[in-house]
């Protein structure tokens, strides 16, 4: 089979404009070319886009599941699993995310991580491991198993670190004891360092944000927003991410997690470029709805799916996302009304440039890797090729 590959006839979406009837050419695994017209291309393999949207491949950063399978099931074959069903709404990129574990069971995921990278062939990339926790305040610890959440361990994330070069993201939560020695830690280490699961108020975050820790993780979600404590009112997180300008935030943009109103503020005030669309799924992501387990099959919780979400069973808060990737950019696009470029960015190159992988991914840009989809007015993927091959549609 060629190595070239021309795709024609679409709306190619670049980083500055969409371009109409335009042609992406790719050789090798690599963008080669973006022109406008269906220009010659001896001996490439031909796909017609048929007039939909050309686009680069989303990016998700902070995801635990789906297709009934969850990472920390701690095999290469859960990995597999998951990039495979979540290629097929579109994704082409994946930091997959772990949850608070005993420690052989989060080394059980680790380890898993290598092997499935080196057998990944029809899933989205493999880019590297977010832990999510175990270092949560409790009081803000959502779904995450109260048993397994502990302050920073030094011994422990050193160890870990040391041992495990797939390591790219680490979110914790910065009030505890040890926090900000563990932030600077991880920057020295470049591991980025995300805010999550916190009782921080504005100052705690603002010093965080000095010690390293530039991202706030599923914004809005187990974190505090304005709050009183005895006479006085403190800002938090929340606050801390609109007022710190070189703070990112990540959202779960189902529809559920956020409603229209707050997906709006977000844009309006940080913007496409600071602001990464993720699933945040979960092992029943793209599977039917009714009882589902948050977690690996040995400590996971049990969780109920109705109306496109997972709860706890008393339903007293929302257990992660069912969500893809598509059904993120169509809530974007109709709920919180952002244009069809700005969206596609917070799907792809906002993130990759969060992950330090916008040099390789996240746009459709000479030089870069092949993580293309093709779609249409509706969002619905007709195709996914990761690194010039095709692993879904067509």
């Amino acid at each position: 089979m060629s190595s070239k590959i021309k795709i024609s006839n679409g709306k190619v979406i670049t980083p500055t404009e969409i371009l109409e009837q335009a042609s992406v050419l790719v050789s090798d695994g690599k963008i080669i070319g973006i022109e406008k017209g269906n220009p010659e291309f001896p001996d490439a393999i031909e796909i017609d886009a048929k007039g939909q949207y050309i686009s680069p491949g989303f990016i998700d950063i902070h995801v635990h599941g789906g297709g009934g399978s969850d990472f920390m099931d701690g095999t290469p074959e859960a990995f597999l699993t998951v990039a495979e069903t979540h290629a097929r709404f579109g994704t082409t990129g994946m930091f997959p995310t772990t949850l608070t574990a005993e420690p052989e069971d989060l080394e059980a995921t680790l380890n898993s991580f290598e092997k499935a990278k080196e057998q990944n062939k029809k899933g989205a990339s493999l880019l590297g491991i977010h832990l999510e926790g175990p270092y949560f305040a409790m009081s803000q610890k959502g779904a995450q198993d109260p048993r397994f959440i502990r302050n920073p361990d030094e011994k422990e994330y050193k160890e870990l670190i040391a041992n495990f070069d797939c390591i790219k993201r680490w979110s914790a939560a910065p009030e505890l004891p040890g926090a900000m020695e563990f932030g600077k830690y991880l920057t020295e280490n470049n591991i980025l360092a995300a805010i999550a699961h916190t009782d921080a108020i504005y100052e705690e975050a603002e010093e965080a944000f000095h010690n390293g820790y530039t991202l706030a993780t599923h914004f809005y979600s187990a974190m505090l927003g304005v709050t009183r404590r005895n006479t006085y009112r403190y800002a938090g997180v929340v606050e801390a991410g609109y007022l710190i300008d070189d703070m990112d935030v990540e959202i779960i943009a189902d529809g559920s997690h956020l409603p229209a109103p707050l997906l709006k503020l977000i844009y309006k005030i940080k913007g496409p470029k600071r602001t990464a669309l993720i699933t945040d799924s979960m092992r029943a992501a793209a599977m039917p709805e009714g009882k589902s387990l948050l977690g690996g099959y040995k400590n996971g919780v049990e969780v109920i799916v109705e109306e496109g979400v997972a709860k706890m069973p008393d339903k007293s808060s929302f257990a992660g996302s069912v969500s893809t990737f598509d059904r993120l950019v169509r809530t974007m696009l109709n709920m919180a009304e952002v244009p069809m470029l700005e969206t596609i960015e917070m799907a792809s190159l906002t993130p990759a440039r969060i992950m330090k992988v916008d040099t390789q991914k996240g746009s459709l840009e000479v030089g870069k890797d092949a993580d293309i989809l093709i779609f249409d007015e509706g969002i619905n993927i007709k195709m996914t090729m990761v690194e010039g091959r095709v692993v879904y549609g067509l």
